[in-house]
């Protein structure tokens, strides 16, 4: 629709033209009863769009691709990929558009992306849409994760089609427009290392260098550069998962970013009860994707993308085999660090303290966690508490305490650090009961539980009057907790 209709935006379309092989040109479908149901404001500003214009009806058939703004050609993405350990050669956006990238106000490439925008030609018999309740979900808990900092996807918007979709029962059907640093995966290597076609896999990782990495185009090894980044950036966000008891529920390599962050937000959740094998996806009966997997799952993946990488690495496929081994037993290190860092200052403790008096420390604490099934951010948020004297509100998450005691005289021996605590440790998480009443009550009609829920987890390490049961545990009456990818 040209400039009128994005005003100062202008979309690129680097992905198609530096992978065309890789990118379909398709149109969203037409839904002529689209309604705006949520919109983030100050995302929108970041981006250079005008949130007032997004709310008009020209705002929202640009926001669900009904009119293409400046320089927008909506594609639909190729990549490959392994679900569940199964390799399937042709996935790509069968519901979802890209549709185009644009230059946010500190100037770096931000994808806008279209999801539940209708069958392309990687639906596979899906029929390419998507309810009101999964995207707000993908909504809810992207923003959370940003606020976190915890590096994700973003969420621009939801806005209702008028459709109705069909799962389990009839459900409103949406659309979600995603941002995201790029929708580079694993998967998107793996496709096209299945092409044989030996330029188009420089292209691509040509293409990720120039919107990642650019410094890494001077390095000795590009390739192995961008790999090494790549791994590196895993590292950090798994444990960054690990310390807030996130659960992602589909670490498929199709759903691992080349940028780091965080991407499909379906059957995901948040752990209440501290147990490494914590699952909460519906189809993940056998456990792959459990709480405590996720650093081994996030190791394998990056041995898959290693594998499409080796023509790259060096023409010696046993030199290029020797580097990717080289570079892949970094990541257990890298991710080590990362989460014992992180995990020390969830103690109030710094990087001065005694190894192996830290080690023993949180060893233990692992156990009694465990043992007395404690909810995980509860704890961590009192035991703020404890550090400033006053150890009963940790003392109540426990059975056992004699150890509790016992762990918390050994602990403060070591001078920890409460203020600290407090900054990286959070009140406020998407809490699975508090999700599913927001979810339901939306899909009823009712935004309200939404946006409060919203408002809660979006200052998430500062405690606010009237926000109590945003804070506390699933009742009781709650039972086990199952999500689904709502495809």
């Amino acid at each position: 629709m040209g400039t009128a209709v994005t005003g100062s935006v202008t979309f690129a379309n680097g992905f198609a033209r530096d992978v065309p092989e890789m990118a379909v040109p398709w149109r969203a479908e037409p839904f002529p009863d689209a309604r705006l149901v949520v919109l983030n404001e100050p995302l929108a500003r970041e981006l250079g769009f005008d949130p007032a214009f997004l709310r008009t009806p020209e705002g929202v058939k640009l926001l669900c691709g009904a009119a293409l703004g400046d320089g927008a050609v909506p594609v639909a993405q190729a990549y490959a990929g392994h679900q569940f350990g199964g390799y399937s050669p042709r996935l790509g956006d069968g519901r979802a558009l890209l549709l185009g990238d644009v230059a946010d106000a500190h100037g770096d490439r931000r994808d806008i992306h279209l999801k539940g925008s209708g069958p392309t030609p990687f639906a596979r018999a899906g029929d390419g849409f998507a309810a009101l309740g999964p995207m707000l979900r993908e909504y809810l808990i992207s923003e959370a994760m940003h606020a976190l900092g915890i590096p994700s996807t973003r969420s621009l918007a939801v806005i209702a089609t008028g459709a109705t979709v069909y799962r389990e029962t009839a459900l409103p059907g949406a659309m979600l427009v995603r941002v995201a640093s790029s929708h580079l995966r694993v998967g998107s290597f793996q496709y096209a290392a299945a092409t044989r076609d030996p330029d188009l896999l420089v292209r691509l990782v040509r293409h990720a260098i120039d919107r990642h990495h650019p410094e890494l185009a001077e390095a000795d090894n590009p390739p192995l550069a961008l790999f090494e980044a790549v791994r590196d950036a895993q590292a950090a966000l798994v444990a960054q998962w690990m310390l807030v008891g996130f659960v992602h529920g589909v670490m498929n390599t199709d759903n691992m970013t080349i940028s780091g962050e965080t991407i499909d937000y379906g059957p995901c959740a948040f752990m209440e009860a501290f147990d490494p094998g914590a699952v909460y996806s519906s189809i993940d009966v056998d456990g792959r994707y459990a709480y405590g997997n996720q650093p081994s799952i996030a190791a394998w993946s990056l041995a898959r993308l290693a594998e499409t990488l080796l023509p790259v690495f060096d023409e010696d496929r046993s030199q290029a085999l020797a580097l990717a081994q080289q570079a892949l037993d970094a990541f257990g290190p890298r991710y080590s660090a990362a989460w014992t860092a992180g995990f020390l200052a969830k103690l109030g403790l710094g990087a001065g303290a005694d190894e192996d008096l830290t080690t023993s420390l949180i060893g233990d604490l692992l156990s009694l966690l465990r043992a007395d099934h404690v909810d995980h951010t509860s704890f961590f948020r009192a035991l703020g508490e404890a550090a400033r004297g006053r150890p009963e509100p940790v003392r109540r998450l426990f059975l056992d305490l004699g150890a509790i005691d016992a762990w918390i005289e050994r602990w403060r021996g070591l001078g920890p650090d409460a203020s600290a605590m407090d900054a990286v440790n959070p009140v406020y998480i998407p809490r699975n009961h508090l999700v599913e009443e927001a979810l339901t009550a939306a899909t009823d009609g009712d935004l309200g539980p939404f946006e409060r829920l919203l408002d809660a987890v979006s200052t998430p390490y500062v405690e606010r009057a009237g926000f109590e049961r945003y804070a506390e545990p699933a009742p009781q009456d709650f039972g086990a907790y199952r999500t689904f990818c709502g495809t």
